[in-house]
């Protein structure tokens, strides 16, 4: 089997840096898929990507895929001839379409009955027939958001495109992609390289750019980022902070790093850190440092795609960059403090928080109702929470954020600070938005998930109230990250809230008749199937779950306490007996009429000795269990019930139930309603059965 190298390079002007990772892995998904889908195996994988370029390299690659038998089926046997016995107008026709006569056609068994066909051997594709449609469809496939088109040409990519590099081992005569002829022709680094570089041989790719001051490899380069940064970092005795994200974005831009230090005044130091933060991050793409304790210091770690001959002129070009950045930050912080958050609040009647709902002080106004509802049960000041309400969006108004957007809640705990406001109230404002995203931070005082609660409960059901919910991977109003925020808030904050009650609490805030009847129940089921995918991502069986549901409970914090309890039960010997016992029980009692009333057990009534045997257990296990149910321990109360497996057990093998005694009958239906109460207590375990 002969094999070669397979190459391929789009050569670009600079692609976004935010998606060079996602294009680059499904440009060499596409490639492969394209092998795959042609029968033409390979060996080793590696993509490429820096600013200029998406490139695959695939070692090993099949030249000419195997030949493979084929069979070709005709008209079934039993049309195959007419009534006189010569071959049908079906045969004729088919044994022409494949260049055969009848007579070589041959019978073949099918599920359908034996058919007329015919097994042809069908010659393996040549890979270098079919690469350049491979090419094609791996673009079109890629997720591009926008393309674009450049010149008169009617071809679009996500950037103009200036090369194509298709080699084949050596061969590089493939066609053209984007109007552009390919060959055997790159370039290297825009400023460390002159000329076209022209490859010898697939195999030659990374080294040659290497060569020509590029580093390929977009994790290669990642990981020399991170080395340099942290280096410059030690040399100021000092910790580098690097975000996945923004590290993933610096390599993005550059094809030769080269990490510099960068210092500004300590003067800003009185500016709050998060918008220094911002502004180095998000404007200008630096890396900042802090000391041992995380206090922020004042230098920036920049990453430039050039070796400059005099790093320091290339220093002082982004300190004089950066210099303004964080003098927009102090002014805004000085003017801002000049006016209370308290005398801002009415301001926000000018902006617009949704069409049908009013503006952000009319929001501002619920939550604040909202929060002095919530507040005693989530163990807060009434006061405090109100104050924290009112204020919560006052900061959207001021320099600081509408220059510093993701500065919001930030900004206003600041000036609350500065104002004299309480610091649980300051504390609330910073953390109102938390968590931001899955796995972040809860709020860490009850003001601020007083806060939290309200002001989502309220988004949430407003924005369903108003016909407006979540469809498919379309949420403007980030419901689902709401829902997700309230539930981890009720949960992880150990809080016993009625969710029902929250949200019909909520939607009271409303004028009549702005949100359509059934807010509150939509917007709850909503939520319990988010909880359900919660589940699900913590590997939690969803019958585990499914059975806790069926009790139709709507307390978070006590649904997930029997989910715990019922996971840990499925897991023990005696569960699935059980769970199996309780289906059969519910099975049984399922098929009453609903007129059927039903009683305590009759112990006079008991014949035999596995009846009574179980109504003891019962008795016996009923005080200890209804003990555990008294202080939420449902993991104890299951684990006490599955003593019940043998009597239980021994009850359905030795005793019948649907007797035609009447009494004796109806005693028995009395004592398995009693065992599937018990069980019920906690859940519908019968759900836990595994079909067969």
């Amino acid at each position: 089997m002969s094999t070669d190298t397979l190459l391929v390079e789009l050569g670009t002007e600079e692609l976004p840096p935010k998606t060079l990772k996602p294009l680059s892995l499904a440009f060499r998904d596409g490639i492969v898929a394209g092998l795959k889908q042609r029968e033409l195996s390979y060996g080793k994988v590696q993509c490429f990507a820096t600013p200029r370029r998406l490139a695959v390299l695939i070692f090993d690659v099949q030249l000419k895929a195997p030949e493979k038998i084929i069979e070709v089926l005709g008209p079934p046997l039993d049309r195959a001839r007419d009534e006189a016995g010569n071959w049908s107008n079906a045969t004729n026709g088919f044994a022409k379409k494949q260049g055969v006569e009848p007579e070589q056609l041959q019978t073949i068994d099918t599920p359908k009955g034996p058919r007329l066909g015919l097994q042809k051997t069908v010659p393996g594709v040549a890979a270098r027939d079919v690469l350049n449609a491979m090419i094609q469809s791996s673009i079109a496939d890629l997720p591009i958001a926008r393309r674009m088109r450049w010149g008169a040409r009617r071809e679009e990519f996500v950037r103009p495109v200036h090369w194509v590099v298709a080699m084949l081992g050596q061969d590089c005569d493939h066609g053209t992609i984007f109007n552009l002829s390919t060959g055997n022709t790159t370039r290297g680094h825009r400023f460390h390289s002159s000329g076209h570089i022209t490859l010898n041989h697939a195999k030659d790719y990374e080294s040659a750019l290497a060569k020509a001051k590029v580093v390929a490899s977009f994790e290669q380069r990642q990981q020399i980022i991170r080395e340099q940064v942290d280096a410059q970092a030690q040399a100021l005795g000092a910790n580098a902070v690097i975000a996945p994200d923004l590290l993933d974005e610096v390599t993005g831009l550059v094809e030769w790093p080269v990490a510099l230090t960068g210092s500004f005044e300590e003067r800003y130091l009185q500016v709050p850190p998060e918008a220094l933060i911002s502004s180095m991050k998000e404007h200008q793409k630096y890396f900042h440092v802090v000391d041992n304790e995380g206090e922020l210091l004042p230098h920036f770690i920049t990453v430039a795609n050039i070796e400059s001959a005099d790093p320091q002129q290339v220093i002082a070009g982004n300190e004089r960059v950066i210099r303004p950045r964080l003098s927009d930050a102090a002014f805004f912080f000085e003017t801002d403090k000049k006016i209370p958050l308290g005398e801002r609040v009415p301001s926000l009647g000018n902006i617009v928080f949704q069409q049908k709902l009013g503006t952000l002080l009319d929001k501002t106004l619920r939550i604040t109702q909202l929060a002095a509802l919530l507040a005693p049960d989530v163990g807060a000041s009434v006061a405090l929470a109100q104050r924290a309400a009112q204020l919560s969006k006052a900061d959207l108004v001021t320099d600081m954020v509408l220059e510093f957007a993701d500065m919001q809640g930030i900004a206003g705990s600041y000036y609350a600070l500065h104002d004299g406001e309480e610091a649980d109230v300051a504390a609330a404002l910073a953390q109102q938005y938390w968590p931001k995203f899955a796995g972040d931070r809860l709020p860490d005082n009850a003001t601020a998930c007083t806060l939290g609660l309200a002001d989502r409960l309220d988004t949430l059901v407003g924005i369903f109230g108003i016909g407006q919910p979540p469809t498919g991977s379309k949420d403007p109003f980030a419901l689902r990250r709401a829902s997700l925020a309230v539930l981890r808030i009720l949960v992880e904050k150990r809080l016993d809230l009625d969710l029902r009650e929250c949200l019909d609490q909520a939607v009271s805030q409303y004028p009549a008749s702005t949100l359509a009847d059934g807010t509150a129940g939509q917007v709850f089921d909503y939520m319990i199937e988010r909880f359900r995918a919660w589940y699900e991502e913590e590997n939690i069986p969803a019958e585990v779950f499914k059975s806790v549901s069926a009790r139709n409970l709507s307390r978070p914090l006590d649904i997930q306490r029997r989910v715990e309890a019922v996971h840990a039960f499925s897991l023990l010997p005696q569960a699935q007996a059980l769970a199996v016992a309780n289906k059969r029980v519910s099975n049984i009692l399922g098929k009453l009429e609903s007129a059927h009333s039903f009683s305590d057990v009759n112990a006079n009534l008991l014949v035999e000795p596995q009846e009574k045997v179980l109504l003891g257990c019962l008795e016996d296990l009923s005080n200890t269990c209804r003990k555990h149910l008294e202080r939420d321990e449902y993991t104890e109360a299951l684990s006490c019930l599955a003593a019940l497996r043998e009597p239980v057990d021994a009850f359905f093998d030795d005793v019948m139930v649907n007797v035609k005694d009447a009494p004796l009958r109806d005693n028995r239906l009395n004592l398995l309603k009693r065992l599937r109460d018990l069980f019920l207590e906690v859940a519908d375990i019968s759900l836990l059965a595994v079909s067969k």
